[in-house]
């Protein structure tokens, strides 16, 4: 029999026991979910990229799951990397077909995904979750702001691949920089990942029925409020970094309907700004973050 703390054995971290595939499958593959294959794969690259190139073949359907135990070759926003140890946190993609959806609408997938991840993971792990535009997923650790999680989507085939990145058991030692945090480091009541995938998945599940059924219609589905509400960013002084322009400092007043920040920048004067900008919070003492 194989030691439990030889190297590469998948029970070698018994604080981290692997997911169960089949059990996943069987809480939520439903013949009328959204949910129709949910696979899990010891290690790869970029469950994005892997999802995104099977949607470019046109050999997956939506509401396809694939999820990694290890991503070696994570990506966040503006193609930074997203890396974290084995079996630590949620790794995973998703395919959605939004279908007849006007596909000016289809930029709030990705909106969405964050709203059902906060509301997911704080009903599951009993810890607030605020959400920073447009794409990270926010925790407070010992007073401070700390990014536990991001989305990453991308149009592939007839649809988009929607990819969620979350900190769960990660210890300080562990984080990758100062600035990011974990749903343990925040104090959370459970860190069972089999328990928070479920709880994110249904979640999403909801929100996407409920934005569909609207016709993709930010206001009238909740989502547009849904996300005002939980959104960090808010009334906050932000800098955002314009392509070919002068960076733009204002106070983030709203998100419109189309999903963007909108910025006050004085005298009256509203900006908004897109999800491909980049942009800076500056915290009560003025500094970046």
């Amino acid at each position: 029999m194989t030691p439990p703390d030889a190297p590469h054995n998948r029970w070698s971290d018994l604080d981290r026991p692997p997911l169960n595939r089949t059990a996943l499958r069987r809480g939520l593959l439903r013949p009328d979910a959204l949910w129709r294959a949910l696979d899990v794969v010891e290690s790869t690259g970029s469950t994005n990229t892997d999802l995104a190139g099977r949607a470019r073949a046109g050999t997956v359907e939506e509401g396809t799951v694939l999820v990694a135990e290890e991503q070696t070759a994570g990506r966040g926003r503006l193609e930074r990397s997203w890396t974290a140890p084995p079996r630590s946190g949620l790794f995973l993609s998703v395919y959605l077909e939004p279908g007849d959806i006007p596909v000016e609408r289809w930029g709030w997938v990705p909106l969405l995904a964050g709203v059902a991840a906060a509301t997911g993971l704080a009903k599951a792990a009993g810890v607030d979750t605020a959400l920073k535009w447009p794409n990270d997923l926010l925790v407070q650790v010992a007073g401070e702001e700390r990014k536990a999680g991001g989305i990453l989507a991308e149009f592939a085939g007839d649809g988009i691949v929607v990819g969620l990145g979350v900190n769960v058991s990660l210890r300080a030692d562990e984080l990758p920089a100062p600035t990011a945090g974990s749903l343990a480091l925040a104090g959370a009541v459970s860190t069972d990942r089999e328990t928070l995938l479920r709880a994110v998945l249904r979640s999403l599940e909801h929100w996407y029925g409920t934005w569909k059924a609207a016709d993709g219609d930010a206001a009238a589905s909740g989502l547009q409020a849904a996300y005002a509400a939980g959104c960090a960013t808010l009334e906050r002084t932000v800098r955002a970094e314009l392509p070919g322009r002068t960076a733009l400092v204002g106070e983030a007043v709203a998100i419109d309907g189309d999903g963007r920040l909108v910025l006050s920048t004085g005298e009256g004067l509203r900006q908004p700004v897109s999800a491909g900008d980049i942009v800076h919070l500056r915290g009560a003492a003025g500094g970046l973050t």
